[in-house]
């Protein structure tokens, strides 16, 4: 009898121990699913491509990077690049128009996927966000009145008054040369109080200045100072694994829609020469 309930309390406790490395084993395989299944959430790729929409943030008051034509429609040289991406990507864009100092904030919290509104890249911004490969590039012009001569280089800039959204680079350049910034909303608020005599110059970018002079041509402003880097323009997005496959896609969709011309002719319809390449 000894024997017997000794033989059925080994019996009980291989069971047991089977019914509990069963548990563990169904526990560990849960457990990677899930880690697989977090994984997957990770990747923003695959997230735009399960959705078909890519959100991408931009003004809409910047011409001719993003803006509204006459029929209130949104158009511009990056949401035409916006539109191309998504298109290499399988998707479709879905654009989301804000004032710029709130876009890369709403980039961080995950409002949008990427920003493609004619951001330079900083090493500041670089510290922040992934960046894509270029895919165009401008040179800083200070923009003043035709008939003010008193800035004639980036020095020249101390004790003076600009405007330009607070977080632009355009801001920092004008600051760290001792300018005194005005913040503004868009491109126009910064002509009208350039054109008004409210601040002695603007920072922006070259084909900025041709495109509102092309459709301005009566305006009293020129180029004082030109830069003599271009700058890198780029599409940041959030830093991490998460957007790693994202940034490789958008790398090729860049560089083939520049091996095949499209950034070439893009530029040229709107800036009038081509900004995609640094040559």
């Amino acid at each position: 009898m000894k024997n017997l309930n000794r033989l059925t309390a080994l019996t009980l406790t291989a069971a047991m121990a089977a019914a509990l490395t069963a548990c563990g084993g169904t526990a560990a395989a849960s457990s990677g699913t899930a880690a697989s299944a977090d994984a997957t959430a990770a990747d923003l790729l695959s997230e735009i491509q399960t959705r078909g929409t890519i959100t991408i943030a931009m003004e809409g008051t910047w011409a001719p990077w993003t803006y509204h034509d006459e029929s209130d429609t949104l158009v511009g040289y990056d949401v035409e690049v916006g539109t191309k991406i998504a298109e290499k990507l399988g998707v479709e864009p879905q654009f989301v128009e804000g004032e710029w100092d709130g876009l890369l904030a709403g980039l961080d919290a995950g409002r949008y996927d990427i920003m493609v509104n004619g951001v330079d890249i900083t090493p500041d911004r670089a510290a922040k966000y992934d960046f894509s490969t270029p895919y165009a590039y401008n040179r800083t012009a200070v923009i003043t009145r035709a008939d003010d001569d008193s800035i004639q280089t980036l020095e020249d800039l101390n004790g003076k008054t600009t405007a330009n959204t607070i977080s632009s680079t355009y801001a920092q350049l004008a600051e760290q040369y001792g300018a005194t910034v005005t913040a503004v909303d868009d491109l126009n608020q910064t002509f009208e109080l350039l054109n008004s005599g409210r601040i002695d110059a603007t920072l922006n970018a070259e084909v900025t200045f041709y495109d509102y002079t092309k459709e301005h041509p009566d305006a009293n402003v020129k180029i004082a100072v030109l830069t003599d880097d271009a700058n890198e323009v780029a599409i940041p997005m959030r830093k991490g694994e998460e957007t790693a496959t994202l940034r490789a896609a958008i790398d090729t969709a860049i560089e083939e829609l520049r091996a095949d011309g499209t950034l070439k002719a893009l530029s040229e319809k709107y800036f009038g020469t081509d900004i995609s390449t640094n040559d």
